[in-house]
């Protein structure tokens, strides 16, 4: 787990347990006649449980889908994946607190609406956060210790200069002046190792170096940078801000 990952979770669990203790001193879908000390202990595990299965479904859809430039589509997934189960422990959970049994089936349909609400208002809350967080963007120190990434260049580009890093599921494509190759890893793992390199990520799928950059054509709200070699590179708009203010077009 890199840094911003482990940030990412631990902020995620922070949020979780801090909605959790507003519910409870709120009395949000609670019996008023319950102690604070009550809803305390009902609220703060179950949003905790919530958020621990809401950075799995964020994981799952990272994984497989590319919504960086629709977060709001993002917000719906997220919430689709998470209610069902976050229903069913919500259900099982008000049982077992409150009445020491499980509740019959038909009792989870006036759960249905408090756990939507909440769940696709924590769904919002996270997705608006991580794409509020400053990208990273690096740049070229005089005396600055080489990239640790340029190591990882197969024997046969040792000593190319480094264009681009591309993520292809579990691998990256390495493209420089002298070809392209793959090598096993995350994007996410390489972005620490590239500091030392004049570059930034400009999509979740790239890192693109800085004097690469050739042309920038934009339209409908986009970027698309070409590169040397007439490699075409997509910006999402999560990450334009920051190229933006770093000069970069």
């Amino acid at each position: 787990m890199t840094a911003d990952t482990l940030r990412d979770f631990l902020r995620g669990l922070g949020i979780a347990a801090l909605a959790g203790l507003v519910l409870a001193l709120s009395g949000a879908f609670s019996d008023p006649a319950l102690s604070l000390w009550h809803r305390i202990a009902y609220w703060v595990p179950l949003m905790v449980l919530g958020g621990l299965w809401g950075h799995v479904c964020g994981y799952l859809v990272e994984r497989f889908l590319d919504l960086d430039d629709r977060p709001w589509v993002m917000v719906g997934v997220l919430t689709a994946l998470m209610f069902g189960p976050i229903l069913l422990m919500v259900w099982l959970a008000t049982g077992l607190f409150f009445e020491g049994r499980i509740y019959p089936l038909s009792a989870m349909l006036y759960l249905v609406a408090p756990v939507l609400s909440i769940t696709g208002a924590m769904s919002a809350i996270n997705v608006f956060i991580t794409r509020a967080r400053t990208v990273q963007t690096h740049e070229a120190a005089a005396g600055q210790v080489p990239a640790r990434f340029l190591d990882r260049l197969p024997s046969r580009l040792r000593g190319a200069r480094l264009i681009a890093v591309q993520s292809e599921d579990h691998y990256l494509r390495l493209h420089t002046d002298r070809g392209s190759d793959l090598i096993l890893m995350r994007l996410a793992d390489a972005l620490s190792e590239l500091e030392g390199l004049e570059g930034a990520q400009t999509h979740r799928s790239w890192w693109v170096a800085r004097d690469a950059v050739r042309d920038v054509a934009r339209g409908d709200g986009r970027a698309t940078l070409t590169l040397d070699g007439g490699l075409s590179v997509p910006v999402s708009r999560r990450h334009a801000r920051a190229l933006r203010a770093a000069g970069w077009y």
